[in-house]
């Protein structure tokens, strides 16, 4: 199958350089690039890419604004293309806040170009992009002080999971993959895919990457317990 991709950058440079690390690969096409958000909506609506990587910072609309209305647009539909974030170090603040808009995930703009590429794949394929290196960071840094989205998720929410379901949650909180956390459990990978089925069914979840979050916002990961 071929990756359908929207590049959506106000540097035409930028775009440029992505565009041509992406179509060395046999298995991705870039379909159109924009640059702004209301550009990128509109493109999105016309070419149905499988997966739009997005710049925050742009005239206009910008990257969040943009992945919000994309994903509630596409929601109803069939088609819901993922949207992966671009973002630098000095715009950490707006990366929890994409990723509640519906982002599937997110890379700095300084990547190397195979995990560019490899993270595409992932979020294509319906996964998230929940890099620990960056992750965690992250939510360490900004998670006590963003406006929470979650207005009514408390503990007493997490009561609907089972222990070992909490115990992977908790795992997932920490950036681990799949295999790394049927290691640490000494289970089948299979029965890890099963337990976080359930978590982001029990939770009302979409992905990995709002499971991160709300194990922020209820408490159950705070700053200083990811390792």
């Amino acid at each position: 199958m071929t990756i359908r991709v929207l590049l959506v950058d106000d540097q035409p440079l930028l775009r440029t350089g992505f565009r041509l690390i992406l179509e060395a690969e046999s298995d991705i096409t870039v379909v159109g690039q924009a640059g702004d958000g209301k550009d990128a909506m509109e493109q999105t609506r016309a070419l149905l890419p499988d997966v739009v990587l997005m710049d925050i910072r742009m005239p206009g609309v910008d990257g969040i604004e943009a992945t919000r209305r994309i994903v509630r647009e596409a929601a109803p539909t069939a088609h819901v293309p993922k949207v992966l974030v671009l973002t630098t170090f000095d715009l950490d603040e707006y990366i929890v806040e994409a990723l509640r808009s519906g982002a599937s995930g997110f890379l700095l703009k300084d990547v190397p170009p195979d995990e560019l590429v490899q993270a595409i794949r992932v979020v294509a394929a319906g996964d998230a992009i929940v890099a620990p290196s960056v992750t965690r960071r992250l939510l360490d840094r900004f998670s006590k002080r963003l406006p929470s989205a979650y207005e009514q998720a408390t503990p007493a929410r997490l009561d609907r999971l089972t222990e070992r379901e909490l115990e992977v949650l908790r795992l997932i909180a920490k950036g681990m993959s799949n295999a790394e956390i049927a290691a640490k459990l000494v289970v089948s990978e299979t029965t890890v895919k099963t337990h976080v089925g359930n978590v982001l069914t029990k939770l009302g979840l979409r992905d990995r990457v709002q499971a991160v979050v709300l194990a922020y916002e209820t408490g159950l990961i705070t700053p200083g317990t990811m390792s």
